[in-house]
């Protein structure tokens, strides 16, 4: 261990971007290296202060608190490897939102063996940035719109839109099948599962949480269906498990989808799962303006389609 008990105890004031986190989440995130059980640790003695009192790890720091956060043991394990450097296409910024266009094959944050994700990449771009953090995610293989927020009031005030359902979330997805028109509306219990290799996977399940994703036939491509999705809840794998259930897999889906027809498409140039988060729609928290954000196909996607027998759109 690095002995650091000389250096000085610091206090850090909390302005509004910080305000509302939690004192054990912001510890976590200042003092890089220290272990998590010793940041826990300083809380349970009093060692941290705000505002000259003690607190407990559940309390939530306000705009104008000062924290004192006394000198620090740090590990000597090697230094995490800087994330490499991001080219992310940039769809909308303001002071307070960024909407990326994310590709497909990125994590948006790292975990289960991706060392980082676009957060890390982000933060890492812009070391300026006091806040910045996912207001909500995607699937590794999934494509398009994913929006940050820069201000925790702007994180806080985009997850009561969501929780409200006021986040119109709408994606394009390939299945195999031939679709009916018409609007259909999905509803079924989602139940998340770990299988027996320890890997995520979802369920429809009478004991599983609802959802609800509404579908409607966009283009019928010859043996397959181009659909536009619009989800009414944000259940993991929702819109991949829905179809799979109904019988119309995702195109390139490898958990839910049909394994031959992907090995087939992937010859044919087609090597990724045809999911796209195509349109959001919201109020902005800032300046209550309706924003409507779009990100067209990919290329990849696009030259798929148009490969396909088009037997005419809705």
């Amino acid at each position: 261990m690095k002995d650091l008990s000389k250096v000085s105890v610091r206090q850090v004031d909390i302005g509004p971007e910080t305000s509302g986190q939690r004192v054990d989440n912001f510890l976590l995130r200042v003092c890089k290296g220290v272990p998590k059980s010793h940041i826990y640790r300083i809380l349970r003695s009093g060692e941290v202060r705000v505002n000259s009192g003690r607190v407990d790890a559940t309390y939530r720091l306000k705009d104008g608190d000062r924290v004192r956060i006394p000198p620090l043991r740090l590990g000597t394990k090697a230094a995490a490897p800087k994330p490499p450097k991001i080219d992310l296409p940039l769809l909308y910024e303001d002071e307070g939102l960024i909407a990326a266009n994310k590709p497909a094959g990125l994590a948006v944050h790292g975990g289960s063996g991706i060392s980082h994700g676009v957060i890390e990449q982000l933060r890492a771009a812009r070391p300026e940035a006091k806040f910045l953090e996912l207001v909500h995610r995607l699937d590794r293989d999934t494509s398009g719109l994913l929006l940050l927020a820069k201000k925790r009031s702007v994180l806080t005030a985009m997850h009561e839109l969501i929780r409200a359902g006021q986040l119109d979330k709408r994606y394009l997805v390939l299945v195999q099948g031939k679709w009916p028109s018409g609007k259909q509306h999905v509803k079924l219990k989602l139940q998340r599962y770990v299988t027996g290799a320890g890997e995520r996977r979802v369920s429809v399940d009478d004991e599983g949480r609802e959802s609800h994703t509404v579908f409607e036939l966009a283009r019928a491509c010859g043996a397959y269906s181009l659909l536009r999705a619009q989800l009414k809840t944000g259940r993991t794998h929702q819109i991949r498990v829905h179809l799979a259930h109904l019988g119309f897999p995702i195109v390139g889906d490898d958990k839910y989808g049909d394994f031959e027809l992907n090995k087939r498409l992937a010859k044919q140039g087609m090597k990724r799962m045809f999911l796209h988060a195509w349109k959001l729609a919201f109020v902005h928290p800032l300046s209550g303006d309706k924003l409507k954000l779009e990100a067209p196909l990919p290329p990849e996607l696009e030259h798929f389609i148009q490969s396909l027998k088009d037997d005419g759109k809705n």
